[in-house]
């Protein structure tokens, strides 16, 4: 009686003690998982058609990038600083094995110009790269859409062009371009690295300007070759292909080709020239890419 009694009292006991270690190793489990650092996922929508920079820029590398993709921020300078997330780019190796021509696109988006020369890039199979202005962008978001879905690298050129306002000082023309970067995201999820400063840098820039730039993370590239499509002149179609061949003789700096055109109103001879201005640099061996931090300066 004695014993049968004990044995129930030690069955009792072991199973006590084994339900006391189950509450303890879930109680256990639970602390460590809230002691846990939660990841936070990062927003965005990756893509094979482009490269999206991570918060910490780890996936920036030079194997990672390269000239046949765009790459953009899934944040925006003002998210970044306020996570306290890096804003200066990595150090990052310039482009130069082969002969690129990159063909870049000003002052759009239009509703005209800029979808007849996404038609021309569509029907060649080439990419090319848009620097935008934050103002026509708004207007035309659509066609902004469009530049992105087909694969194109989308630019800041700031968001007006107003050369009198843009260029009052170093802080007036970071404040456009972070204006015309949240035009961007607003529309797109993504912001860009490269951006164009309105006539180029030579004269408008001084010395401050590139140190500020970098350390935003801002990208600048100015041109090479140009068509002269934005001067007085209105040159024709025949006359631009025919600019382009000659800036194209011999070689170029880091075997690259930097093009300047328009999108806007009024570049409809951009539009006749870009099929015979992409058969000329294909006849010099050159393939087309997009600009990006990897891209080399043209000068």
């Amino acid at each position: 009686m004695r014993k049968a009694v004990f044995g129930k009292f030690i069955s009792v006991v072991v199973l006590a003690v084994a339900i006391g270690g189950l509450f303890g190793w879930a109680w256990f489990a639970n602390s460590q998982a809230k002691e846990q650092p939660q990841t936070e996922a990062e927003p965005g929508v990756e893509s094979e058609a482009y490269v999206l920079a991570k918060g910490d820029y780890s996936n920036l590398t030079g194997e990672n990038l390269s000239v046949d993709k765009p790459v953009y921020d899934r944040y925006t300078l003002k998210q970044r600083q306020a996570k306290g997330l890096p804003t200066m780019l990595p150090a990052l190796p310039h482009y130069n094995k082969e002969k690129i021509a990159y063909l870049t696109f000003d002052d759009g988006p239009d509703d005209v110009n800029t979808p007849a020369i996404l038609d021309v890039l569509k029907a060649h199979g080439i990419h090319a790269t848009f620097y935008v202005l934050g103002a026509m962008a708004e207007k035309h978001p659509e066609v902004l859409k469009r530049i992105f879905t087909e694969g194109h690298a989308i630019g800041n050129h700031s968001y007006d062009h107003k050369y009198q306002e843009l260029y009052q000082s170093k802080d007036t023309f970071i404040a456009q371009m972070q204006h015309t970067d949240d035009v961007i995201f607003n529309i797109l999820g993504v912001r860009p690295f490269i951006i164009r400063a309105p006539g180029g840098t030579v004269g408008m820039f001084e010395g401050d300007y590139y140190n500020a730039l970098n350390l935003l993370g801002y990208v600048e590239h100015d041109w090479n070759v140009l068509t002269e499509d934005a001067t007085p002149e209105h040159p024709s179609a025949e006359r631009q292909i025919q600019y382009v061949d000659r800036r194209t003789q011999g070689s170029l700096k880091d075997n690259m080709a930097l093009i300047l055109m328009h999108s806007n109103g009024g570049k409809e001879e951009t539009v006749r020239a870009l099929p015979g201005i992409i058969a000329t640099l294909k006849a010099k061996g050159y393939r087309f890419g997009v600009v990006s931090p990897i891209t080399p300066q043209p000068w």
